[in-house]
């Protein structure tokens, strides 16, 4: 015997606004009724045999042809289209944070299919834990025999509607069932915005649509400066700068209503700290310090991909594998040798990771708008080539030069351990990706890393390195984003929400 609240029946829409209100209502409805019974089953509440359960709103869509409608630009868009006829479905799930993206996928399908979008509430039901308010842990108040008690009367998430199928293009639908309409159901995007919580230690409302990367805590330490200095400047395009803990400075002249700032600093840093300049559109950037190696970056681009950020960047430092690079030379990578071995089983090694060229244009641009260097001179202080990740940090030390001798066969010029890794999971999950590392050392000519000149180093290079990375969104976000979500990036039949 189930316990669910008040069904609400499947409706059409022709109106992207009036789809996504109904699909509010359904998950606020859903919500509301699991918080409640929570919170009664922490105070005592016997169920009385009864199942808890709510369910996620859906969204489907019937195409019966396999043309598009021709709008203009929204025509040549890589997204917001079904492949060919047939019933296509999602569940969906926190409208109040997807609220723009949704109705931005709605109205493209909207017009790209002659036809109606299909809202109600589906069978798959809520884990009780996603159900929590942000600042909600009602589950600590029990008891552990309390706790243990709760599979019995609510859904926990449930690992075997998570995968990733969908996105590694493995995902056949059974007889009868529907054809996904997103690379990731409800359950996936709540599970991966639990963890953004725990490894970044922000909320996932707070990030922005570019996000930077980077392996040193230097570049975050300049980034904090420089939001700062936003912050101080009433004149800044950026509304606010959050820190871990939810630590929000608001920008000098706004309004304590125009941002909830509930948060306080950390008493220690999370393992992927994140860092976050909003812009009120979400075009701002949010920079992570995912810390050394392919494990950490996997992980964290496993879950900020459920945000569907316009663009992912890489910087970071590398080893230098050519002779004529100097120290604090930039790598502007344009191919990957994957030897991160995390993503083996989800993307093949024989799958190309291609270069963007709306990613490649913006970071050489940013260079020498950065550094001032003309174009045609920037090979002076740039080299754009092959770039290689390792899970071996030591990879040198190996017996008989066997890594020196795949690398100089795949003609790569650098060498880190995180940026293939970036690379592969932005390809694999449809999001714009790019790296520009900067060369502090070079194994293979004796220039290895020593504590003055790393300190060095990082004085003259991380402010620069930084500020290119941050011009260069700027150049992508007046490019336009709809330019950004490239064909490259599509499989044969792809799913229609970019």
């Amino acid at each position: 015997m189930h316990k669910s609240p008040t069904f609400i029946a499947p409706q059409l829409f022709d109106d992207p606004a009036a789809a996504l209100a109904q699909v509010q209502h359904i998950y606020d409805s859903s919500v509301a009724f699991l918080r409640e019974a929570m919170h009664d089953f922490v105070a005592g509440a016997e169920p009385g045999g009864a199942r808890i359960r709510a369910c996620y709103p859906f969204v489907r869509l019937h195409s019966r042809s396999v043309s598009r409608q021709e709008a203009g630009l929204q025509s040549r868009l890589s997204y917001g289209f079904v492949a060919g006829p047939g019933r296509f479905e999602t569940t969906l799930t926190r409208p109040d944070l997807y609220a723009d993206y949704y109705l931005e996928q709605f109205r493209l399908l909207l017009s790209n299919h002659d036809g109606k979008l299909e809202v109600g509430t589906s069978t798959q039901p809520i884990p009780i834990h996603f159900s929590f308010a942000e600042h909600e842990h009602v589950e600590g108040e029990m008891g552990p025999e309390r706790r243990a008690l709760m599979r019995d009367v609510f859904d926990l998430p449930d690992l075997t509607v998570m995968d990733d199928g969908i996105a590694n293009g493995t995902h056949e639908p059974r007889p009868g069932e529907p054809h996904p309409l997103s690379l990731f159901t409800g359950p996936r995007v709540d599970y991966s915005l639990q963890r953004l919580r725990h490894y970044s230690g922000t909320s996932p409302d707070w990030f922005q649509n570019f996000v930077l990367f980077t392996n040193y805590q230097f570049y975050i330490d300049e980034f904090i400066k420089l939001g700062h200095a936003e912050m101080a400047d009433p004149r800044s395009d950026y509304i606010a700068f959050v820190e871990p803990g939810n630590l929000v400075t608001r920008r000098a002249g706004l309004s304590a209503q125009a941002i909830d700032a509930l948060g306080k600093a950390l008493p220690r840093l999370p393992q992927m700290p994140a860092y976050h300049l909003l812009r009120e559109d979400r075009s701002g950037i949010t920079m992570v310090n995912i810390g050394v190696g392919p494990a950490n970056a996997k992980t964290i681009t496993d879950h900020i991909a459920v945000l569907r950020p316009h663009a992912w960047l890489m910087l970071g430092h590398c080893a230098g594998l050519r002779n004529g690079q100097q120290l604090g030379d930039y790598v502007l990578a344009h191919a990957y040798v994957r030897e991160d071995h995390v993503l083996d089983e989800e993307l093949p090694l024989w799958v190309p990771i291609p270069a963007l060229a709306e990613i490649q244009v913006a970071l050489e641009q940013a260079v020498a708008d950065v550094t001032g260097v003309p174009p045609q001179e920037l090979k002076r202080i740039m080299r754009t080539g092959t770039v290689a990740s390792t899970d071996n940090r030591n990879w040198e030390l190996l017996p008989d030069n066997t890594p020196q001798r795949r690398f100089s066969q795949s003609r790569a010029v650098a060498l880190d351990m995180e940026s293939a890794t970036i690379a592969a999971n932005g390809f694999r999950f449809r999001v714009p990706y790019g790296t520009l590392l900067c060369v502090s050392d070079k194994p293979l000519h004796g220039e290895i890393k020593l504590p003055g000149m790393a300190n060095h180093f990082y004085r003259e290079r991380v402010d620069q390195h930084l500020r290119i990375g941050i011009r260069a969104v700027e150049l992508l976000r007046a490019g336009g984003v709809d330019q950004l979500h490239s064909r490259k990036l599509r499989s044969f039949a792809e799913v229609a929400f970019q």
